[in-house]
C-alpha cells in the first residue's frame, strides 16, 4: 500500500499566492522548453446530455512530479469537476489527489503571466481585460505579479459584471481599475490585452491593436472558440503553450490558417522554448506578440505540486491508500 494525500478544494483555496503560482509555472515551462514531456488535451464529448470529459498531462522531472487534470463539464448537472492526480516523477508512486477546482484560475492565470513576462515590453504598465469571470480575475492578479501595473480597463458585455470586477480589483490591486463600455475602448493604449472569455467570435478588431501590444488569449481551446480574429494572428509573433495545440484546438490560429493569412511556419515557438532561452521572445518595442494559452498539464502539475508541498508543511489533507499493481493484481 502507498499512502496518498487527498486534498479538498477548501483546504487549497488561498494556500499559495499568485506570485508563487507564477514562479512554479514559469519553472514548469522552463522544463518543457528543455524537453519535458507534455501533450495537448484529449476531449471526449457527448451530445445528450451535452458535456465533455477532458484529460491532459505532463512530466516535470526537475520538479519531481507528474500528473495532470481529468475533468468533466456540462452533462445533466451543468457543472464541472476537476480531479488532479499527482505522481512522483522518479518512483511513479501517487503523491496526492487534489480537488483541483479552486486552483484553476490561478494556475491558468499564472501561465498567462508567464507569457506576459516573456513577451510583453518590460515597461508595460497598462492592461485591458476582456471578460470578468473567475478566469479574468486569476489572469489579472497573476499579471500584477510580473509587471507594475498603473491602469487596467475591463470590458464584458454585462455592465453590472464589469463594474463589479473593476470595484473588486480596484481594492485588491495597486493599479487603478475601471470598467469601460466596449472592447475597443479597453484595448486603446493598452500595453497588455488579456482575453478570458468563452467567445466563439472575435472580441476585438485586430487592426485596433497598437504596435508593441502583447495579447494573452486563454479562452480559445476549441476549434469553435475564437477570441482573436485572423488579423490579430497575422500581425503577431505567435507563441502557443504547446506547438501541437495550435493546429488541434487553438480556434483563432486554425481560423487564420483556413483564411490563408498564415501558415504553420507562423508559429514562432512554444512558450517553454522562450522561457528556457531556446527561442527569442520580443525583439523590439513595436512588435505585437500573442500568447495562446489553451491549458496544459504543465501548469497543472506545477501548481498542484506547489499546493501539495504547502499542504504537507501545514499538515493538511487526509491520507488514502493506493495498492500497487504488483499487489492488487496478485492479491498478495
Amino acid at each position: 500500500m502507498t499512502e496518498t494525500l487527498f486534498l479538498r478544494s477548501d483546504e487549497l483555496d488561498g494556500l499559495a499566492t499568485p506570485a508563487e503560482f507564477v514562479d512554479a509555472v514559469r519553472e514548469g515551462y522552463r522544463q518543457r522548453g528543455e524537453g519535458a514531456a507534455a501533450e495537448p488535451r484529449t476531449k471526449l464529448g457527448r451530445e445528450a446530455p451535452p458535456g465533455m470529459l477532458t484529460t491532459y498531462g505532463a512530466i516535470l522531472p526537475d520538479t519531481g512530479a507528474m500528473g495532470g487534470y481529468m475533468y468533466s463539464a456540462g452533462f445533466a448537472e451543468r457543472d464541472a469537476w476537476f480531479a488532479t492526480p499527482l505522481f512522483d516523477a522518479d518512483s511513479g508512486e501517487p503523491l496526492a489527489l487534489l480537488d483541483g477546482a479552486s486552483m484553476n484560475p490561478f494556475k491558468t492565470g499564472a501561465t498567462g503571466a508567464v507569457g506576459v513576462d516573456a513577451l510583453a515590453r518590460e515597461d508595460a504598465d497598462s492592461v485591458a481585460v476582456i471578460g470578468s469571470g473567475a478566469q479574468a480575475r486569476g489572469q489579472l492578479r497573476c499579471t500584477a505579479a510580473v509587471r507594475d501595473l498603473e491602469t487596467v480597463w475591463v470590458y464584458s458585455p454585462t455592465k453590472e459584471s464589469r463594474e463589479s470586477f473593476a470595484g473588486e480589483m480596484n481594492e485588491r490591486l495597486d493599479a487603478s481599475v475601471a470598467a469601460v463600455a466596449s472592447s475597443a475602448a479597453a484595448i486603446e493604449d493598452a500595453d497588455v490585452v488579456i482575453t478570458a472569455t468563452t467567445a466563439s467570435e472575435p472580441v476585438f478588431d485586430g487592426d485596433d491593436l497598437e504596435p508593441g501590444t502583447h495579447v494573452t488569449a486563454m479562452g480559445q481551446y476549441d476549434p469553435d472558440k475564437r477570441e482573436l480574429d485572423a488579423r490579430s494572428i497575422e500581425r503577431s509573433t505567435y507563441v502557443p503553450d504547446l506547438r501541437a495545440r495550435a493546429t488541434q484546438d487553438a480556434g483563432s490560429f486554425i481560423h487564420a490558417l483556413e483564411a490563408g493569412v498564415v501558415d504553420e511556419d507562423h508559429i514562432h515557438a512554444e512558450l517553454g522554448e522562450v522561457v528556457a532561452g531556446e527561442a527569442e521572445g520580443r525583439t523590439d518595442d513595436e512588435e505585437i506578440t500573442v500568447f495562446d494559452s489553451g491549458g496544459t498539464g504543465i501548469e497543472t502539475v506545477a501548481g498542484a505540486y506547489l499546493l501539495y508541498e504547502k499542504a504537507v508543511d501545514d499538515g493538511l489533507g487526509e491520507t488514502i491508500d493506493f495498492s500497487p499493481a504488483s499487489q492488487a493484481l496478485t492479491g498478495e
